[in-house]
């Protein structure tokens, strides 16, 4: 793997769901590393040597949210930004209070180049780096 390679940690509690991400990542040849649930992304980030550029997370999910999973992650890994993925809309993440406007977010299903552009405006905007704000 080369080291210059964007990293992204994938959570999706659906299994068909993380490896569909984690295929269209990889060929788009980022570095990606997968977990299930939150418990097992906190794990796996914890065993991770190297930095994590971006966490593309579900929001719903049994036992831990995406949000909580983020609010965790981010003393460890201050620099990360975060893409939230949902089959709810964001207005109703907002409504709900599950997450606040203006956070990066790519609603369920959607096709491979629109979570390609996605990714790519979290990594080089400001949208992301707000992703885990209140």
């Amino acid at each position: 793997m080369k080291a210059d390679r964007p990293s992204i940690l994938v959570v999706d509690d659906d299994v068909d769901t993380c490896r569909n991400l984690a295929d269209i990542l990889t060929d788009l040849d980022y570095q990606v590393s997968t977990a299930h649930d939150g418990p097992s992304a906190l794990e796996l980030s914890a065993r991770h040597g190297g930095g994590i550029d971006i966490l593309v997370t579900d929001v719903v999910m049994p036992g831990m949210s995406g949000r909580e999973l983020a609010e965790r992650l981010a003393p460890e890994r201050p620099s990360m930004r975060v893409l939230y993925t949902s089959g709810y809309t964001d207005d109703a993440m907002v409504r709900q209070g599950v997450l606040s406007a203006g956070v990066a977010f790519l609603q369920k299903p959607f096709v491979p180049d629109t979570l390609a552009r996605k990714v790519r405006e979290v990594l080089d905007g400001e949208q992301g780096a707000r992703s885990r704000e209140r």
